[in-house]
Formats: C-alpha cells, structure tokens, sequence
C-alpha cells in the first residue's frame, strides 16, 4: 500500500512540478496538461513496442509536451487569445495527434513487452523486494528533476521566470521580451508533464488516450495541499511541498478508493473528492491571507487532531 502510493506520487509528482510552473511561477492557466500527459505516454509506448531504449522515449516524450506546451504559448502570445481558452484549443487538438500517435488506437498494451519498471523489478529482486526497488529509482528521479529545478530558479533566466509571473512588468522595463520568457516556461512544464506520462505508462503497463482527463484538477489539488503543509517562498521547499503534495493527493485517494465504501463512496466520487479538496485549500489560504495570526492559533488543535486518528 505504502509503496505504491509513494510510487505514484513520485510519478506524478513531475506533473505537478510542471503544474506549478505554468500557474504558480508564470500565473499562467495552462489546459494543455489534459493533453500533454497522454501525449507523453504515448510517445513512450510507442517507442517501447518498437524496443528502442526507454531513455530515448523518455526524451520524446519530454520533447512532445514541449512541443504541445509551444503551441499553446503562440496561440496566446502571437494570436493574443486568453490563456486558459489557448491551452483548451491545444488539448483538444492533441486527443486527435495522441490517436494518431497510437496508430488510431485508444490504448496500447505493454503487459507482453518489457519495459523500463519490469526490468528494474526483474535486476533489484534478487537482494531487495520489487515495490522497494520502483520507490527508490522513482524517488532518484523525481529528486533529479527537483534539485535541476532548484539551481534552475536560481540561473538569471529561472529569475526572471519567477519576476514575469509577479510583476510582468519589471521585465519589460529590463528589456527583456516577457513573450519569449513565457514561451521558454510554459514549453518546460509541458515536457515534465510528458515525462511524467511517459513514466506512468511504464508503470501502470498501458497508454490510454484518456490518461489525462482530469489530470489538471488532480495536480492543482497536489499542488494545493502542499501549500497547505509547507509555507515558504524558498524555492527548495517550494518544490518540496510540491512533492509532499502529491504523495498525500495519492494517498487521499487509495483510501477513498478502498475505504470509502464505508461511508457510502465509490471510485465514481473520487472527481467529487478531488474538488472538494481543492475548494477546501482555497478556502483555507484564503481565510490565512485575511487573519493569519488567527489561523497560525487554529493550526496547532487540528494537526494534532489528524495526527491522533
């Protein structure tokens, strides 16, 4: 159980890294995830089934969400169509690419092909347990892409990321282009949501063309309840809290998977779920911006609380 939580919040700790660069570093409400993650993943099946290495699908995959995460900022800053509504038009038009990708099927099978998860499982089983194995290689690499973040952010290009979502315009008075810095932005979040695809179509054994429906909710939730758990503006615990975020969104939902019977739910309410949770973080930081000091007194009974059941 624990294992394969924390399995897949690494994974989809990637996404929600790329997540929080499109709406928390560039303030940029970017649908193009929905569309990006299956792309990812089925550019990754699609190279395992031709038995090149895993590596180079990973690559691809980071290169296709790159490439969605580019048209959709074109669409914004060269037609100057609103954000939200460009990353919708990307997202639609990639369920069309993502099936032609997958040879107009709306799943590929890897449960006969070997891949990059069944082969660590198969080298790591002789001297430690299989699930073992899949959380430290999946914890190197979300930790990889979380510290390449890190001394990202703190480049002058990561820098003036970061200004561009704040403050737009300090950026144009340093004459620099702000349509540039927020194509360079939106295309790297788009390839870590690709990666993070092509990863969770390794692991789980298949590509769906429907693998991101909704993904966008379920990593602004993740994102949300790490911000909940972590207050900083250090941009080491920024991406933390990012991954904190995700293994508790995962493990929210295991046990409203297989404990939620209890109470009357069924995996048909886990959307339901993931929108509550969003709606109860917002409500939460809301009520921290207007009365800290009152939250900060109110924050010690409900931790122990949690911790006591």
């Amino acid at each position: 159980m624990v294992e394969g939580i924390l399995i897949e919040g690494f994974i989809y700790g990637i996404m929600v890294l790329g997540v929080f660069i499109s709406f928390r570093v560039l303030n940029f409400a970017d649908m193009t995830v929905d569309g990006s993650f299956p792309l990812g993943a089925a550019l990754a099946a699609i190279m395992v089934l031709k038995n090149v290495p895993p590596i180079v699908g990973i690559m691809l995959a980071f290169v296709g969400g790159a490439s969605a995460g580019l048209v959709t900022a074109l669409i914004h800053t060269k037609l100057k169509i609103p954000d939200l509504l460009s990353g919708i038009l990307t997202m639609t038009m990639l369920y069309s690419l993502n099936l032609r990708v997958m040879s107009n099927r709306a799943n590929l099978s890897l449960l006969r092909t070997s891949t990059l998860f069944s082969r660590i499982t198969e080298w790591a089983g002789t001297f430690m347990p299989a699930q073992i194995a899949l959380v430290v290689y999946c914890g190197i690499v979300i930790f990889i892409v979380k510290f390449a973040l890190d001394l990202f952010f703190h480049t002058d290009l990561g820098l003036s990321l970061g200004a561009l979502g704040s403050n737009p315009q300090m950026i144009i008075s340093q004459g620099m282009d702000p349509s540039i810095l927020k194509i360079i932005g939106i295309c790297f979040a788009n390839g870590l949501v690709g990666v993070a695809g092509a990863f969770t179509a390794l692991y789980q054994g298949f590509a769906d063309v429907n693998l991101g429906q909704g993904i966008i909710v379920s990593g602004l939730a993740s994102l949300m309840i790490g911000e909940f758990l972590i207050r900083s503006s250090s941009i080491s615990l920024l991406t933390l809290r990012v991954i904190f975020g995700s293994i508790l969104y995962r493990g929210l939902m295991y046990l409203a998977r297989n404990y939620g019977y209890h109470i009357g739910m069924t995996a048909n309410d886990l959307k339901l779920i993931t929108g509550i949770l969003i709606i109860m973080c917002i409500i939460i930081s809301q009520q921290r911006v207007r009365n800290p000091r009152k939250m900060v007194k109110r924050s010690v009974p409900v931790v122990v609380v949690s911790e006591s059941e």
